[in-house]
């Protein structure tokens, strides 16, 4: 829903997904994770939050699902999240855009922000887990990986624009002193 500049989830299922009970086969897993990835965009970090929940939907595990306490982590973090409703601004296009991105031992996290009025704003998130190949690369290819992603997934609002890229990890920033090579 579209409010002053700004946009929020429709509260009606916003209260959908707080009455969401434990899922106990893989048809409630399913629907269960349908209906909050519909709003993955407002949540950081949101696949490797869900991680526990989506894992449980893996060729070869059994149909009805075994709770662990992460599963039970996940959901009740999930409903934390939507409990108080996240806010996104929408973007003006003729403003810089900042590209955050960061990963973790399990998921790629990247957030594309504006400033407005001096806070910087989340105009939207994007988030997916990692593959289990991407597991075992080392943590510069890793955060590499996540600012590939990032500009991916943005890429639709910062094709053609200048945009600032942050990264948390200092061995990568130094590649913005690297010589860039004219081709032949």
């Amino acid at each position: 829903m579209v409010s002053s500049g700004t946009l929020v989830p429709v509260q009606k299922k916003m209260d959908k997904i707080l009455q969401l009970s434990v899922p106990v086969n893989k048809k409630e897993v399913r629907s269960l994770l349908g209906l909050v990835n519909y709003y993955r965009h407002f949540i950081a970090n949101f696949a490797s939050i869900s991680a526990p929940l989506s894992d449980l939907l893996r060729k070869g595990t059994p149909e009805k699902v075994h709770r662990t306490p992460r599963c039970d982590q996940s959901l009740a973090e999930i409903k934390r999240l939507f409990s108080s409703p996240p806010i996104l601004i929408i973007s003006d296009m003729q403003e810089t855009f900042i590209v955050r991105s960061d990963v973790s031992d399990f998921g790629i996290g990247a957030v594309l922000l504006q400033d407005r009025d001096g806070t910087l704003m989340p105009c939207r998130y994007a988030s997916r887990k990692l593959l289990p190949r991407e597991c075992r690369y080392s943590a510069i290819e890793r955060e590499a990986l996540a600012l590939v992603f990032a500009v991916t997934q943005f890429q639709r609002y910062l094709i053609f624009k200048h945009f600032v890229l942050q990264t948390d990890h200092k061995p990568l920033a130094s590649l913005e002193q690297v010589p860039r090579r004219m081709h032949a």
